[in-house]
């Protein structure tokens, strides 16, 4: 397994598993067969609507004795109905409550989207809040205190441009993880050496494409990752699965990268991921694949009277 180091030299495992779209009834079983396999790294977000059931998975799999908390790594979100600075640590006390911890190794603010509090989900324009009246160095501050008070040791952002991680940089606790969408559609380099240079490390969400993702926030006719054929040509001749060839460009690329899935097969295939080096000319081949192309766009935010567009989510 590959590791990122954070500050202090805490390590995170750099293939960890996702939760999100993980249905209760299912995600706590995964859960504990993930751990079985091997997974260290879990990803949460409140939004998810699964944390109370993931922490009863692990209560049961640290009753077991094998496993102890401090041998994981677990990672929640802020959502942005929270993103008042008062209203950052309740959050996060909220998270560690569900999930049966007693701190996070890492809290993310899950969007730089602000929601009125009480607004969940936001069905008015004016449910959403600019970042002019609610700016994100407020919520920040709000970050910086669950960390000062032990309840997160790490703390970072997701779905950040870098112009947006920038404004951060000055503050007295950066962030020291972006995660975003990230494959070989979407491999953005520009925001990859950013972080690299100011000592932030990415997490790939989506990096198999989010087949599963709702409907409504697919495109008409999108293009399936896992069946593009230059992704199946580099699986065949390293005799390989689709799938671990996107798992393992990520890890290449010196990202973590956060799959997810139910199935105990596929969650068994996606970690011996992390033992798969892509070789120089396959990722040659992957990186021609890129041509800026989000499925996860953010569209939802930007609804008709949103002070939110989807070219100013992404200062693109």
């Amino acid at each position: 397994m590959r590791f990122l180091t954070f500050k202090g030299g805490d390590e995170m495992p750099a293939l960890g598993l996702g939760t999100w779209k993980s249905a209760p009834g299912e995600v706590g079983a995964a859960i504990k067969e993930a751990i079985k396999i091997g997974y260290r790294h879990i990803d949460c977000a409140s939004v998810y609507g699964n944390e109370a059931e993931i922490g009863a998975a692990l209560a049961d799999v640290f009753a077991e004795g094998n496993i102890t908390r401090d041998d994981l790594w677990i990672t929640s979100k802020l959502w942005c109905n929270r993103h008042g600075r008062e209203d950052v640590v309740p959050a996060i006390q909220a998270s560690i409550d569900d999930l049966g911890v007693e701190y996070l190794d890492l809290y993310l603010v899950h969007w730089p989207v602000a929601i009125r509090s009480g607004a969940e989900p936001p069905t008015e324009p004016g449910d959403l809040v600019s970042l002019e009246e609610l700016p994100l160095e407020e919520t920040w501050a709000g970050m910086e205190e669950a960390l000062e008070l032990g309840l997160a040791r790490h703390i970072g952002v997701s779905n950040y441009s870098a112009k947006k991680l920038g404004q951060h940089l000055s503050m007295e606790h950066p962030p020291e993880l972006d995660q975003v969408e990230m494959h070989p559609y979407l491999a953005q380099p520009d925001l990859l050496k950013y972080g690299q240079e100011h000592g932030i490390h990415l997490t790939a969400y989506s990096p198999l494409g989010s087949g599963d993702r709702p409907d409504s926030m697919k495109g008409k006719d999108e293009k399936a990752l896992l069946d593009d054929p230059v992704v199946n040509a580099v699986a065949a001749r390293l005799s390989i699965t689709p799938a671990q060839v996107l798992l393992a460009w990520a890890l290449g690329r010196g990202t973590s990268v956060i799959p997810k899935s139910v199935n105990p097969n596929r969650l068994a295939e996606n970690f011996a991921a992390a033992e798969i080096e892509l070789d120089a000319q396959a990722m040659s081949d992957l990186a021609a694949l890129d041509d800026h192309r989000r499925y996860v766009t953010g569209n939802f935010w930007a609804k008709p009277g949103s002070p939110y567009t989807v070219a100013g989510l992404w200062d693109e």
